[in-house]
């Protein structure tokens, strides 16, 4: 299965939503992601084993438990993938770092001088 196939499902992002604050149990991911989308405990099973079988999940046994933590393949795949298209916003985001320090400039003079006015509504007696 593709990357973005894995990726497209809404369940299995809030999967690695929860994985990427660290290892859980199973147990503890099915709990959310049932309240969160009314699905079933063999759905969620589901859900991870695709994880798994694209890389994105592993899992490891301790005890009775089975704990899941992210793996780096499968994002590796789709950075990869991205890095196509970077350029796209690498080029905006220093257009919008220019224009952000140009905005700085052009305030600094302004505050100056009007830190420099005399105050309209103060007055000296003659």
């Amino acid at each position: 299965m593709h990357a973005f196939d894995v990726l497209g499902d809404p369940v299995r992002r809030r999967i690695l939503e929860l994985l990427a604050d660290g290892e859980r149990a199973s147990g503890a991911l099915a709990e959310v992601v049932q309240a969160e989308f009314g699905i079933s405990q063999p759905a969620v099973s589901q859900h991870l084993k695709v994880l798994r079988d694209s890389g994105f999940a592993t899992v490891r046994a301790e005890g009775t438990r089975r704990l899941y933590a992210v793996d780096a393949t499968g994002l590796r795949e789709v950075d990869s993938w991205l890095d196509h298209f970077r350029g796209f916003w690498n080029q905006r985001l220093d257009a919008l770092g220019t224009e952000l320090a140009r905005g700085r400039r052009e305030r600094r003079p302004s505050e100056r001088s009007d830190k420099e006015k005399p105050d309209a509504g103060h007055h000296r007696a003659a």
